[in-house]
């Protein structure tokens, strides 16, 4: 299983970089079986706000965020030791809260890699793969 981290996901809609916007609706296209963690739905829903300036409404988000639902073959919800399993994370692995979260999902749910431009990738935790697209595509 695979998933991709928010950043990815606004990056797909995100015009100001059309390079990173390539890679990441190319990835998005491809990646399969994908899961959606609901971590990730809620900060993309969130985050973006900040697309607004170039058009990107409320409400094309929430379809985008019904499109990720549809793509994924399973949606990735918070069970009830998962702060437990943050906070171990977090001290581990020098890990910001939210970063910490998701990895520790993602370990719940059987997640092998994990897409993301963050946490200093590439990187492996616990086996979960943490893998930068734009490197790997040899953007800086």
């Amino acid at each position: 299983m695979n998933a991709i981290d928010t950043n990815i996901w606004l990056y797909c809609h995100d015009m100001r970089d059309p390079h990173k916007q390539e890679i990441a609706r190319h990835l998005i296209a491809t990646t399969r079986p994908l899961a959606l963690p609901w971590q990730v739905g809620c900060e993309f829903i969130a985050a973006s706000r900040k697309l607004a300036a170039a058009g990107f409404t409320e409400e094309q988000a929430w379809t985008s965020l019904d499109v990720m639902q549809t793509l994924a073959d399973s949606i990735l919800l918070p069970v009830s030791d998962l702060w437990r399993e943050t906070h171990s994370l977090q001290g581990r692995y020098s890990l910001s809260f939210w970063d910490a979260l998701l990895v520790a999902t993602c370990l719940g749910g059987g997640v092998a890699v994990l897409f993301t431009e963050d946490m200093g990738s590439p990187r492996q935790i616990n086996g979960l793969s943490l893998v930068n697209p734009f490197v790997a595509a040899g953007s800086p």
